[in-house]
């Protein structure tokens, strides 16, 4: 049975603009949660609220088997790695190597060979002031920064921004090898397709301050798919078919379908005499805009 990293049970948060919640969430110990959505839907206030860097309104949260913002949590901060999407200003003027001296002292199990290591491999010279460092380097240092005290839960807030595609690669390699003792957790939002395919575990769907689902990700490709379908003159009874999200006329007699129960789906066309003419497998932006469009909130 999965043991449970993060558990927020009714959370709200409201601001004057923005509402987050009433959310719902079980995200398991040991695996890599992908938080997927678009500008705005409350990826970065659900991270400050798990971090308690702000208060929710209403509704607990519980992370590594702690309440957050209730009695000592030094302990359970020093458990924790979190790289926000934006750097700080205020550490511009500070060398890379001063930052470090800083932040170590709050963290007994900082690994001074892993964090050189990290910097190796990412290229990195952190006797350069962070205000001096291009947008990718400074962003190589911070993840080198954030993991080298070897955190049971790192949180990572669109952890690649500003790589190049040599960088990309060696972070999702260091993720992977991270990840490798089986007792971590990542949580990430990212708006790379590609990054949430080769790191994920778990991919959560939000949007306008809610949940619009989680699912397993294999399971996930697995289950939206688009059928093209030859009905035979009989296009009424689609509307029957079990899981189908959308169904289109794509000309000829042939329809295209999305459904999110593809094996069920396919049966029942099967067996109501339809002819699947070719199968697709759905991307993550599109599952979220049909998620979104047809106002789906379990």
């Amino acid at each position: 049975m999965e043991t449970t990293a993060i558990t927020m049970r009714g959370v709200e948060q409201h601001q004057t603009h923005f509402r987050l919640g009433p959310i719902d969430l079980n995200i398991a110990e040991g695996f890599v949660t992908a938080i997927v959505g678009p500008n705005g839907s409350g990826k970065s206030t659900t991270f400050r609220l798990l971090l308690d860097l702000i208060k929710p309104t209403a509704g607990q949260i519980q992370v590594l088997g702690q309440k957050v913002g209730e009695g000592d949590d030094r302990v359970l901060k020093q458990q924790l790695g979190y790289l926000a999407e934006q750097s700080n200003s205020e550490d511009d003027s500070m060398r890379g190597s001063e930052k470090v001296a800083f932040v170590r002292r709050w963290y007994p199990q900082w690994d001074v060979n892993f964090y050189r290591e990290m910097l190796q491999l990412f290229e990195v010279d952190d006797s350069l002031k962070l205000g001096k460092m291009s947008k990718g380097m400074r962003r190589k240092f911070e993840l080198a920064l954030v993991m080298a005290h070897k955190p049971k839960l790192l949180l990572l807030d669109e952890p690649s921004s500003g790589l190049d595609p040599i960088a990309w690669k060696t972070m999702i390699k260091v993720l992977h090898r991270y990840m490798e003792p089986g007792d971590r957790t990542i949580v990430m939002s990212s708006h790379i397709v590609d990054e949430v395919k080769r790191l994920a575990d778990y991919i959560v769907f939000m949007a306008r301050g809610q949940v619009l689902g989680t699912y397993e990700k294999d399971e996930l490709f697995q289950r939206w798919q688009v059928l093209f379908v030859q009905t035979g003159g009989a296009a009424a009874q689609l509307a029957a078919v079990p899981g189908i999200v959308e169904c289109t006329e794509a000309g000829s007699g042939i329809y295209r379908i999305v459904t999110e129960q593809s094996a069920a789906t396919e049966q029942a066309l099967q067996e109501a005499g339809h002819t699947i003419t070719s199968r697709q497998s759905l991307q993550l932006d599109d599952i979220l805009e049909l998620l979104m469009r047809r106002g789906a909130w379990s």
